[in-house]
């Protein structure tokens, strides 16, 4: 007697059924190839340990399920190995904010506990994100599944971070950075997004010795009171009799200096700038061109520090208003315009990102950064699609020194040692220098990048020089979204050739950002998002993989519509 057909195919049955079939014969796993098999290796961008997978992770899952099944069908020992990021910023917040639902603070509970409650977290929710990748057919091979704070890793991070010290590639020093005043971090380029406001174009008297004044413009008025100069073109006739002057910084009537440079845009404004080193990237640049000294009006939460005079104390956007009013009523306001303009703000908390004179570790980056660029000159990776390849030697063409360390707990603290009473320095890949009891660990951990930047050999076992190292390292294939090119692919880059003399992978392959059916970026706060989660709950992961690969070209971004995904299935 035959067994009747369903009426409807149960996809969701015949996926689940065919892939623990397929993981649990071993199909998934290198060693089912002949052992003289040429390898073929992918190393997954390893999804953050706190979030539900988007359609940007469906989008990487099928292009590389597919790269990696083609190699496996035509009998090259293929490896894919998954993993997940500890991406420090995010799960800090989130156990905070369970701390916070308990009435209690990171700093109440001591880094200790708090590190201890963090693991919990990462061991209750972490598996979440292997679970959905499996849903959308990742044939990973999950024995070799990496996380980036696991021992092996942990060990990859002090050798690489002591190596770069010992070749004086690594130094701690004052510099201006990203600051988030509601994470109290420095942050990456990565973790600042810009917004578009309306903001206010605030134009004010700047008084001259001699009783003239040069009109100014600026966008953020309580930053005056960290002016060190102001600057002029030396070609502007409105302004050349200035030159060598002396200013006097509103309210404070600290002394500065009007110097001269072609940098000035004479048609924008009012033609000349006042120059805060302290907390602008561009007027630090102009700062140490001229020797300008660098004032910090700043504290770690934003609100002024002494160097701001009678406003200390003040949060930064109140100090503004006050600021302001203040010089209205000493007749040194001109006028106030409104002027649309572009505000970095913190991915995470959303607020407004100061630049901050900051205490930092750095690497000295530019000789990493020369080998990357000849890597992909000479041929040795190959970008796809190509004209991605200019933007990438843009960047490292003008790269600056990497700021890796983060003012937070979670993550790789900082394996460096300060003696408390001679205050030196040093940096050790086991624990303190010697037992006096007298070496403190520095406090900050490492910018999640930097263990990321190690992803393709040390989730192979470096700095052991293992088996898997040995076959297969270098990887092949390295997919990813265009948009991380240079915070991670770069990176990666510059890493893999600086610690094993030897390209990462050989191809850079880039997908486009996937939108919704207008073409708009999906956010919850517009409403637009596509779970790929509840699409393969209702069509099956085939359709939805179907569609995406289908979807559009490498390095273009593609609209995602219900009805395409319909029609996949």
């Amino acid at each position: 007697m035959t067994e009747k057909l369903t009426k409807n195919f149960n996809f969701q049955e015949a996926e689940s059924r065919l892939y623990d079939w397929w993981w649990q014969s071993g199909y998934f796993k290198p060693e089912v190839a002949p052992k003289d098999a040429e390898p073929y290796v992918i190393s997954m961008p390893p999804p953050n340990v706190t979030g539900a997978l988007h359609n940007g992770h469906a989008m990487f899952v099928s292009l590389e399920d597919m790269m990696i099944r083609h190699a496996r069908m035509k009998g090259r020992a293929a490896l894919w190995v998954p993993g997940a990021d500890h991406a420090g910023i995010a799960t800090q917040l989130q156990v905070e904010k369970m701390l916070h639902d308990e009435g209690k603070s990171r700093e109440e509970v001591g880094r200790e506990e708090f590190l201890y409650r963090t693991w919990e977290w990462k061991e209750k929710y972490g598996g979440e994100i292997q679970n959905q990748l499996r849903k959308l057919g990742a044939s990973c091979d999950w024995d070799r599944d990496r996380f980036t704070l696991d021992d092996g890793l942990s060990i990859a991070v002090r050798e690489a971070f002591v190596r770069l010290w010992e070749q004086g590639l690594i130094y701690k020093g004052t510099r201006l950075i990203n600051w988030s005043p509601g994470l109290k971090t420095a942050v990456s380029d990565l973790e600042v997004e810009d917004k578009e406001i309306e903001g206010q174009l605030y134009f004010f008297k700047y008084p001259i010795e001699g009783g003239e004044y040069i009109p100014v413009a600026t966008t953020r008025p309580e930053t005056i009171l960290g002016d060190t100069a102001v600057c002029v073109h030396p070609e502007d006739e409105r302004y050349q009799r200035f030159i060598g002057k002396m200013a006097y910084v509103p309210m404070l009537n600290r002394a500065i200096p009007v110097i001269a440079d072609e940098y000035v845009t004479r048609e924008f404004g009012t033609g000349a700038l006042k120059v805060t080193p302290g907390h602008d990237f561009n007027d630090y640049e102009l700062g140490q061109k001229h020797g300008l000294e660098i004032i910090s009006i700043l504290n770690r939460d934003a609100s002024l520090n002494e160097n701001a005079g009678p406003y200390a104390g003040l949060d930064r956007f109140v100090a503004r208003e006050k600021l302001w009013k203040d010089m209205e009523a000493a007749g040194l306001t001109i006028e106030t315009k409104p002027y649309p303009m572009i505000v970095p703000v913190s991915q995470r908390g959303g607020e407004v990102i100061e630049p901050m004179i900051s205490e930092q570790w750095f690497v000295k980056i530019q000789p990493l950064a020369d080998k990357a660029i000849a890597a992909v000159r000479d041929g040795r990776i190959k970008i796809v699609p190509e004209h991605f390849e200019k933007v990438y030697f843009h960047w490292l063409e003008n790269i600056q020194d990497w700021c890796v360390s983060r003012q937070l707990w979670w993550g790789h603290r900082i394996p460096a040692w300060t003696h408390r009473e001679t205050g030196e320095i040093r940096v050790t890949r086991d624990g303190p220098p010697d037992a006096s009891g007298k070496w403190e660990q520095d406090e900050d951990v490492l910018d999640t990048w930097f263990s990321s930047g190690l992803w393709p050999f040390s989730t192979l076992g470096w700095p052991t020089n293992t088996a898997d190292l040995q076959r297969f390292y270098p990887t092949h294939m390295m997919e990813t979204g265009y948009d991380i090119l240079f915070f991670w692919v770069a990176r990666m880059i510059m890493m893999g050739l600086w610690f094993t003399d030897q390209a990462p992978f050989e191809t850079v392959y880039l997908h486009g950002l996937v939108r919704d059916e207008q073409g708009r970026k999906m956010s919850k706060t517009t409403g637009n998002v596509l779970d790929p989660l509840e699409i393969v709950q209702e069509f099956g992961a085939d359709a939805l993989r179907f569609t995406l690969l289908t979807g559009g070209a490498p390095g273009s971004d593609m609209n995602l519509a219900m009805s395409r995904i319909e029609h996949s299935r």
